[in-house]
């Protein structure tokens, strides 16, 4: 992985160009390497070793407290000494400046080793940045900073039990009890948040939480649709002015923990805000902006997902590419394998399995290219062209989310597969990342939720700004193939993109969201499978010569073309007739 890694970064991503830039000025290939072996290390040594043990010792609530295994604490403080809570921050903030390229990547390691180990520190850097962006210098001081420092850690509490992905429909209500408070307008919390990550635990001596909720109006009712949301601080142990822990336990209570599928290492929690006195909060930002604030983590949490995903697709590809080699059974093709007496030979020596095996690598190395080059078009928002790389986000983050979460956790399938009867027992790891991948679907919103934001809002925007200046870098990458031995993959490229542009014109011929909409989960498939060709053939352009390396990427880039991009033909075509069966359908039907 280490060696794909540095091919991405530095031959086909050029992240030692960002060093030019005052922002990165202190940085080098150099630098960048040692955060990566860093990671690295830290991962294999303190995170890999406590996976297996996390997945297997769940949580436990005793109605008082929550235990976790023995290790998770020791393990999480390596990851802050590491200074990676912080790597994206000013260096004034304790941070290291570092690119949002080159810390996705070094936090790739985590996610590959213990994706439920490294789910609290994701949480605690997303309400950290947030902080350091929307809060106060008060804010930021008391809260984001111990959070960057590793002292506290952070969650994110937006679902409730009755509402789930229906923002809108949250009822938690924050009324005014001191506008002048020091750390800004405080406020009394009522309500109840459901699927919490990290939401109680005792790693650190204090958790902030991040609070979706509501501010009633003048005649004491909640605003209805997303208008009304506000966004609150509010800690587990109350703080004072100068944010030292009172000792006073705020008003949140642990009502019990979810026992999901995987991330089994991660305390996900139904939190209970206000059944007493009221839980203590303070305000971020302005009232009503709530979801304007917390939408400001979006880009980096969905490539956060994404990349999770890929790891997880990654580390079940190399588990079974190596009991691939080892595992003998069968014999060769041809008149000498007719021989009973003849020798089994390793599996990877079957057609099907290397079947199973390309097709791993196409889905985990590109979707790993896909999430890297996310990440480097978030330096660019940052420090270059700030337009042209939101046009591009704008369309790429829906798939950078739900893209890895769909076809690396098939991945995780295939290497099951190729495990064959052993890869459903909890003697191999395979089964556990596709049971911590199958999570990564809902995460960060549903295929459906990412589906309609593409189709419905991002490639029409601004008259399809965002869909025009992606076809425009395809077509560059296509063009600079075409007098390469790449030229058929480029027309094939080609091809897609016009039918992807041709399906999203029909998709709205009539004006109707209810039919363009139907089928907007189609879209995104074929979508998601452009984009990735257009990557995998950007990347072989810059992958030239014959070492095993440059070779395996060669092919991994044939088999997408030869067995992948050819489905988005299907996938677009329910889209451009706007195909009815789906919205036809009546409940009492079923």
């Amino acid at each position: 992985m280490r060696e794909l890694l540095d091919f991405l970064l530095f031959d086909w991503l050029k992240v030692e160009t960002l060093c030019a830039r005052p922002r990165f000025a202190e940085h080098s290939r150099e630098t960048f390497s040692a955060v990566l072996d860093t990671c690295e290390r830290i991962a294999r040594e303190r995170f890999a070793p406590l996976n297996r043990l996390v997945d297997a010792q769940e949580p436990q609530f005793d109605g008082q407290r929550v235990t976790l295994p023995e290790g998770v604490g020791a393990a999480l403080a390596a990851y802050v000494e590491s200074g990676m809570l912080a790597a994206a921050q000013d260096m004034d903030a304790g941070g290291m400046q570092l690119p949002c390229t080159v810390e996705m990547a070094g936090n790739a390691f985590f996610s590959k080793a213990s994706v439920g180990l490294s789910a609290y520190a994701m949480l605690t850097s997303g309400n950290a940045n947030l902080l350091m962006a929307h809060g106060t210098p008060r804010q930021r001081e008391v809260f984001a900073r111990r959070e960057l420092a590793g002292e506290w850690f952070g969650t994110m509490c937006l679902s409730e039990p009755q509402a789930g992905s229906s923002l809108s429909d949250i009822t938690t209500r924050a009324e005014l009890d001191d506008a002048a408070d020091p750390l800004g307008p405080r406020y009394c919390l009522r309500g109840h948040k459901m699927w919490i990550s990290g939401g109680e635990h005792e790693l650190t001596p204090n958790i902030v939480h991040l609070v979706l909720a509501k501010i009633p109006g003048p005649d004491g009712k909640l605003v209805p649709g997303t208008r009304g949301i506000s966004l609150f601080i509010v800690p587990k142990w109350r703080v004072d002015a100068q944010g030292q822990l009172t000792g006073v336990r705020n008003d949140v209570q642990l009502a019990g923990l979810n026992h999901k599928l995987g991330y089994r290492g991660t305390t996900n929690c139904l939190l209970n805000f206000g059944e007493r006195e009221g839980a203590v909060g303070y305000l971020v930002g302005q009232p009503g902006e709530g979801l304007k604030c917390m939408f400001h983590m979006m880009n980096e949490a969905r490539i956060g997902v994404g990349t999770g995903a890929v790891m997880l697709g990654m580390a079940g590809y190399e588990a079974s590419l190596e009991y691939a080699r080892q595992r003998p059974q069968g014999r060769a093709m041809g008149p000498a394998g007719k021989d009973a007496a003849a020798p089994q030979i390793p599996i990877i020596e079957h057609a099907d399995v290397r079947r199973m095996l390309l097709a791993q690598k196409s889905y985990v190395e590109g979707g790993l290219a896909l999430e890297l080059y996310c990440a480097r078009l978030v330096d660019e928002l940052r420090t270059g062209d700030a337009a042209a790389a939101q046009a591009l986000l704008d369309v790429l983050i829906p798939i950078a989310k739900s893209w890895p979460s769909e076809w690396c956790l098939e991945a995780n399938s295939l290497a099951i597969q190729v495990l064959g009867g052993y890869g459903y027992t909890r003697d191999f790891p395979v089964e556990q990342y596709w049971r911590d991948n199958r999570l990564n679907m809902i995460h960060e919103g549903t295929h459906g939720i990412q589906a309609l934001d593409l189709l419905g809002r991002k490639v029409v925007q601004q008259g399809g700004a965002s869909l025009a200046a992606l076809a425009a870098h395809v077509q560059a990458t296509v063009e600079r193939a075409m007098p390469s031995d790449w030229a058929p993959q480029a027309k094939q490229l080609a091809a897609a993109l016009a039918q992807l542009g041709a399906a999203t014109q029909q998709a709205w011929r009539t004006g109707e969201p209810a039919e363009a909409l139907a089928n907007a989960v189609p879209y995104l498939q074929a979508f998601g499978h452009t984009v990735v060709a257009w990557l995998w053939l950007d990347v072989a352009l810059a992958s030239p010569g014959n070492t095993a390396a440059a070779q395996g990427r060669q092919a991994a880039a044939r088999y997408f073309f030869a067995y992948e991009l050819p489905k988005t033909a299907a996938w677009l075509d329910v889209v451009a007739r706007r195909e009815s069966v789906c919205r036809d359908m009546r409940p009492d039907w079923f």
